[in-house]
């Protein structure tokens, strides 16, 4: 996976005309390495108004954006060498059981953000339809794995129910072709591309059928007891660039225009269908309270990985998440 990293260098001046006021007065900014997990994409518009608009900078923070492994941030998190990374859900108790002190401070996806999707004439309506089927998914790991054993699980279906078929990240053109009768997929991602490119899809949303801890904020334990405000600050400024792009999605995407190489210059086919990546992240993210972690998602997430057999025993569900930093 390629690496890039992006840098909030802006001048002050730039600052105070973006946010229409002057930040609070900082003796020094805290630099932060924020580890996404994946390339330059318009689903990370909230980090990126956030650094436009200031936020961070307002908040004491200078944080630069590392498109590394997701399983690289958490390692490094867990070790203390950054404090904080952008992690799927299930990454937090199966850190811990390693006895990583990782915790999840902000949720970002208040839905699961998997879906399986199959062409219309397979006749798949519901979870129980899968029973039989040949499932196409990137591999046995990541969150399209955790995703679809989520919905077997909630369908009350074993593994061994289905045909698991590992073909990389392949999934649109194997369910094209009749390869494979549904696959897991991104719900902002190949149900917009299959969609767009004229197919008649039906889509079970994982969110639909049992709610997970998804994509959110970590640090570690050593930060939150030496740093709390250093936290705090990391929350409520991405919190802050999450309503923004929320209340304001095309300004969002005209901001990330910035930071995602070839946005600016695509088709009107494909602009629109990276609009509408953002459209459906935006349902993924709105909750009545932003960032807040519901026990229930995580006790349900639990319960999957336990019967996946990725955790051996049940762990102190309140040691790895907390809502003590939100606004």
């Amino acid at each position: 996976m390629r690496t890039k990293t992006l840098s909030v260098l802006a001048l002050v001046s730039v600052l105070i005309a973006a946010c229409g006021g002057a930040p609070t007065p900082q003796t020094s900014l805290v630099d932060i390495r924020l580890p996404l997990g994946y390339i330059p994409n318009i689903q990370f518009a909230p980090l990126y108004v956030a650094l436009d608009k200031g936020f961070f900078q307002q908040s004491g923070i200078n944080v630069t954006l590392d498109y590394a492994q997701e399983t690289d941030g958490l390692a490094l998190v867990g070790a203390d060498e950054i404090q904080f990374a952008i992690v799927s859900g299930e990454q937090v108790p199966l850190a811990r059981a390693q006895g990583l002190p990782v915790v999840y401070v902000m949720a970002w996806y208040q839905q699961y953000p998997v879906s399986v999707v199959s062409l219309a004439d397979q006749g798949i309506l519901t979870p129980q339809d899968l029973a039989g089927k040949k499932i196409g998914l990137p591999g046995l790991y990541g969150a399209n794995y955790v995703g679809l054993e989520a919905i077997l699980f909630a369908a009350g279906l074993k593994e061994d129910d289905v045909t698991l078929d590992s073909i990389g990240y392949t999934q649109v053109e194997s369910l094209v072709a009749g390869r494979d009768a549904a696959v897991s997929v991104y719900t902002a991602n190949e149900p917009i591309q299959l969609r767009a490119q004229g197919y008649q899809v039906n889509e079970l949303r994982v969110a639909d059928h049992v709610q997970l801890a998804s994509n959110g904020l970590i640090t570690n334990e050593k930060t939150i007891a030496e740093n709390p405000d250093l936290v705090r600050s990391m929350v409520q400024a991405t919190l802050k660039g999450l309503q923004f792009t929320i209340d304001n999605p095309d300004e969002a995407y005209q901001i990330s225009k910035k930071y995602v190489e070839n946005l600016s210059s695509l088709s009107a086919e494909d602009e629109a269908i990276q609009k509408q990546v953002l459209v459906t992240s935006i349902e993924l993210w709105k909750a009545e309270r932003l960032g807040y972690s519901d026990p229930l998602a995580w006790q349900n997430m639990q319960d999957v990985l336990l019967s996946m057999g990725w955790l051996k025993q049940s762990l102190d569900l309140n040691a790895a998440f907390s809502n003590e930093f939100l606004p």
